[in-house]
């Protein structure tokens, strides 16, 4: 992959080469990585890391990580451990499809495993390779993604997800047919008063807990600034609905 720009995230704390066309990670990265409760010295897993934005971003706010990775893509699987190196993250990156539960198996025990799936099951695909594999499911639905996430991790080890708000209900149901209980759902509204444009997901294998619902995370004022709570998230590192 000769085309590609590079970028910085968390106020430069991650440098983050990827396609300069297609697919490029940004707003849902850091928030998904921003959600994942992971405390410093544990292993978790990303699934369809990409360029390998989220596990970047959360291997910066907390230090000592084992990250594995796995994406399906030859070329973007290179490139995602090419930042890990760059970043100086300690990531295994494996070149893999969230279909193989023997892979998720072999991963494990995870404490924790986040994905930013593809998410429409069907519409009209963008027409750039990478963008169409990132949105559309394409045959893999949120139910093998969640599947995968369970199958590597520990029992109360966590799954998260980032999704358009209009799913948020197939990814609960996709967790919990995957074994991940005690459901936490945080929608992120562009602004105060504004329906969520998208909803962070995150579930408990073998959860018992009730679900929760926390209030919205806004990330714009009116005027089109970043709230204090986004730019503390996007620019600090600070973490979302922290455990």
């Amino acid at each position: 992959m000769t085309d590609t720009t590079e970028d910085a995230l968390l106020d430069g704390r991650v440098r983050l080469r990827q396609p300069a066309k297609g697919f490029r990670a940004g707003l849902d990265a850091v928030l998904l990585a921003a959600f994942v409760p992971a405390r410093p010295g544990e292993h978790v897993l990303e699934a369809g890391c990409g360029s390998g934005a989220a596990f970047l971003c959360l291997a910066a706010r907390v230090p000592g990580l084992r990250v594995a990775a796995v994406e399906r893509d030859p070329a973007m699987a290179a490139l995602a451990a090419t930042n890990a190196r760059a970043n100086a993250v300690d990531a295994r990156v494996t070149e893999g499809d969230v279909v193989d539960r023997v892979l998720a198996r072999r991963l494990a025990p995870c404490d924790h495993a986040f994905a930013n799936p593809p998410y429409w099951p069907d519409g009209t695909p963008p027409p750039q390779a990478l963008r169409s594999a990132a949105t559309h499911e394409a045959g893999t639905d949120l139910d093998a993604w969640a599947a995968f996430l369970a199958a590597a991790l520990r029992d109360r080890g966590t799954a998260s997800l980032v999704l358009p708000a209009a799913r948020f209900d197939a990814g609960v149901a996709a967790l919990r047919s995957a074994g991940c209980g005690s459901v936490t759902l945080l929608p992120i509204a562009p602004r105060a008063g504004d329906a969520a444009k998208r909803v962070l997901i995150r579930a408990r294998k073998a959860g018992r807990a009730p679900a929760r619902l926390l209030p919205p995370f806004v990330l714009h004022e009116a005027d089109g600034a970043f709230t204090p709570a986004a730019e503390a998230v996007l620019r600090l590192a600070a973490p979302l609905a922290a455990e």
